[in-house]
């Protein structure tokens, strides 16, 4: 049973354009690497498509790549290179398994076997450099002791690497370095050693002056690209790869294009990925896979660049082939699972994901990436169950805290969802999506003033999104700073003049401003770029029932009644717009029908009985005048049951309980049916320890909430 890494640092954000999912993959040992895709919390944010990578902290420490000691034949460590995840644009991010050496051993023998060889062509080089030092007589004893001393250091470095005991070989090749700058072989055995050590800076440094020295040393420059690519500076690598494959192909033994060793390939094949040459690093990936034809690891990478291209019948394939090889791979079933949702199909990923957490069933990103899957299947309670499991495997995952966020807002755990966005953004202050989910789901939560600067942030970082517009405006106009609204309207009509949404938020913050004049062309415009949405056509109603135009108003009203016909304040509006108008049977039809729709409103019953009593139908308007005055006493009643509840929260707050109750059974004597007032009741007598009346009081709090509208 293969196991993931349970070490993920740093993530790639990938985003969907359609479906709510995420694509977090196993991370390998240099990069870590997740995916997600942001989606906003109010229906009109445009999908956002965002995709970046980085290196985990430490992974140089940790980099323990394929290098090749300073001898003309180019072999690998005991670890071959790790293929870095090639990013994947726009849907997928994958990264492939270290690339162990199937003959880790063996190879390990043959490198430190050449580095003893090469011993001997460090002291052939001593003894023809010695003459160059002898320039007088009297110095040629101390450079014969120099070149001795060198010469012990060299052997004793190269013991030391046999018996990887690299921190005395990196002491040992250092000593040879200071004692004969001008040997090439010293600086590329220190090289080798510190790449071993994962010391990529200072390894890099030793490599070029070997390369400077003798710059026909194909092997110091083969070792120069891997440390070039390991530390991400991939064009020098992509530049040195190049001359490398040129004079391995100059070789008389040259007759295949494959003519470097696979993981040079691989390594060569990330560095071509990192700088955008897909195609290219394509086919240095298949070259990789020609030499190494077994290799599962290769077969995985190659997928992953496929996956990269959006080829998703390649990528599945390659991963089915890894598969084939490793059944039990925990890593390959990931990412057939992450492929195949990426290709939207979602119950077959949800198989193999479903496999990779049981032969993973530690690792956190194999749970956030099936939970991703369930939310894809509209299974969100599974989903929620899988991002709570990633948490509580990696309480620092913030990819899993976003899509639990997500997931509870879907499912309307709303009070659970500002917290777990707080967690994400103040983690990742830069991300900008979960800036932006934050401030949506503030300002749905009508906490606008707080919403404002997350979504200024998002403005700034999306000058041009239209929608970024619109949600800065909504939160201006919750405030009621209208001037700042219609500013940030206007900039977004430049953006987007078409755009439904900043047309109707224009007229309304224009109307809001008293300026009928300058809104209803706007509210016009709204409603001929959205004609199903009966929003505009309310508001235009009000506003030509403000301006007496009231035919114009009861023609606009009446197409908002049509197309939203639950509105039961349009009906009301609309029965007492007909009234002005005396047109009382249309107005006794459409409050009749407001009170259908809302039957405990007094106002519309008390309009219906003026109307009835204008046709001269008294009993009727008077039985209407009743119920009206009844439930305008019962709306007095609640409202002070409200002032009377608030008081006992307060109190209750501040420990007094016997007040708090006093005051909730005042509330409960004005308005019995008070679903607050009970359940307020019920937290003070559990705070004096009456469980059984506590229990009582919120069981009837549960019952009326039911039975309200």
């Amino acid at each position: 049973m293969n196991s993931l890494p349970q070490s993920p640092k740093t993530t790639v954000y990938v985003c969907l354009s359609r479906h709510k999912r995420s694509f977090p993959l196993e991370p390998p040992p240099l990069v870590t690497l997740t995916i997600f895709y942001s989606c906003s919390f109010l229906r009109h944010l445009n999908r956002t498509f965002l995709l970046a990578i980085s290196f985990t902290r430490g992974a140089r420490n940790r980099a323990k790549d394929a290098v090749i000691l300073p001898v003309r034949i180019l072999f690998p460590t005991a670890h071959l290179s790790p293929l870095d995840l090639m990013p994947l644009a726009a849907n997928l991010q994958m990264r492939s398994s270290d690339l162990q050496a199937r003959t880790g051993a063996a190879a390990t023998r043959l490198a430190l076997s050449l580095l003893i060889s090469r011993a001997l062509v460090f002291l052939l080089s001593l003894s023809v450099a010695g003459p160059v030092f002898s320039q007088q007589p009297s110095s040629s004893g101390a450079q014969a002791r120099t070149n001795e001393e060198a010469q012990a250091a060299y052997r004793a470095g190269t013991s030391a690497a046999a018996n990887n005991d690299f921190a005395t070989a990196e002491a040992q090749f250092e000593k040879v370095v200071r004692l004969v700058p001008q040997i090439e072989e010293g600086h590329s055995a220190l090289g080798v050693v510190l790449m071993r050590l994962g010391k990529l800076p200072q390894a890099i440094k030793e490599l070029e002056t070997a390369l400077a020295l003798k710059p026909s040393d194909v092997s110091a420059e083969t070792n120069l690209a891997l440390a070039y690519q390991q530390a991400g500076a991939n064009k020098k690598a992509v530049d040195l790869f190049k001359n490398v494959e040129a004079a391995a192909q100059r070789q008389p033994a040259s007759n295949s294009p494959s003519v470097l060793p696979s993981y040079v390939l691989a390594a060569y094949a990330r560095a071509l990925a990192a700088t955008g040459q897909l195609p290219s690093a394509t086919a240095k990936m298949k070259a990789a896979i020609a030499a190494s034809p077994q290799s599962p690891d290769l077969m995985d990478a190659l997928g992953s660049l496929y996956a990269q291209q959006s080829n998703w019948p390649l990528a599945v394939s390659e991963f089915q082939n890894v598969l084939q090889l490793n059944p039990n791979s925990a890593t390959a079933h990931l990412h057939l699972g992450a492929a195949l949702l990426a290709d939207q199909q979602t119950l077959p990923a949800i198989q193999e994901l479903t496999l990779a957490t049981r032969l993973a069933p530690n690792n956190a990103l194999a749970a956030t990436q099936l939970g991703e899957a369930f939310a894809a299947n509209n299974e969100d309670d599974k989903a929620i169950a899988e991002f709570q499991r990633a948490i509580t495997l990696d309480p620092a995952s913030t990819e899993a805290k976003y899509q639990l966020a997500r997931a509870l807002q879907r499912t309307r755990h709303d009070s659970e969802v500002l917290p777990l966005l707080r967690q994400v953004v103040q983690a990742e202050p830069k991300n900008a999506d979960a800036v932006a989910s934050l401030g949506l789901a503030l300002l749905v939560a009508g906490n606008a003033k707080e919403a404002i600067p997350f979504l200024q942030r998002t403005l700034e970082h999306k000058p041009s999104d239209a929608t970024a517009h619109e949600n800065l405006a909504a939160a201006y106009l919750q405030m009621n700073e209208l001037d700042e609204a219609i500013h940030v309207l206007i900039s977004g009509l430049k953006i987007d003049p078409s755009n439904y949404q900043l047309h109707y938020d224009f007229g309304l913050a224009l109307k809001l401003k008293d300026d009928n004049a300058g809104a209803i062309p706007e509210l016009e415009a709204a409603a001929k770029l959205n004609p199903s949405a009966y929003e505009p056509h309310y508001t235009l109603g009000n506003l030509f029932m403000q301006d007496g135009r009231y035919d114009d108003a009861a023609r606009e009203l009446s197409l908002a009644m049509k197309l939203h016909p639950d509105n039961a304040d349009g009906w009301a509006t609309l029965g007492s717009l007909y009234r002005k108008m005396d047109k009382l049977p249309e107005a006794a039809e459409a409050l009749r029908e407001a009170i259908r729709r809302l039957p405990g409103q007094p106002d519309s019953h008390l309009t219906l009985a003026a109307v009835l009593a204008q046709q001269g139908n008294a009993a009727e308007a008077a039985a209407e005048r009743k119920i009206g005055a009844d439930l305008e006493r019962g709306v007095m009643r609640r409202q002070r049951a409200t002032v009377s509840t608030n008081s006992g929260k307060a109190l209750l707050q501040k420990g007094q309980v016997e007040d708090a109750i006093e005051r909730f059974q005042e509330a409960l004597s004005e308005d019995p049916n008070y679903p607050d007032a009970h359940r307020g009741l019920a937290n003070a007598l559990e705070r004096q320890g009456k469980k059984a009346e506590a229990s009582a009081e919120r069981q009837k709090a549960d019952e009326l909430e039911k039975l309200q509208p």
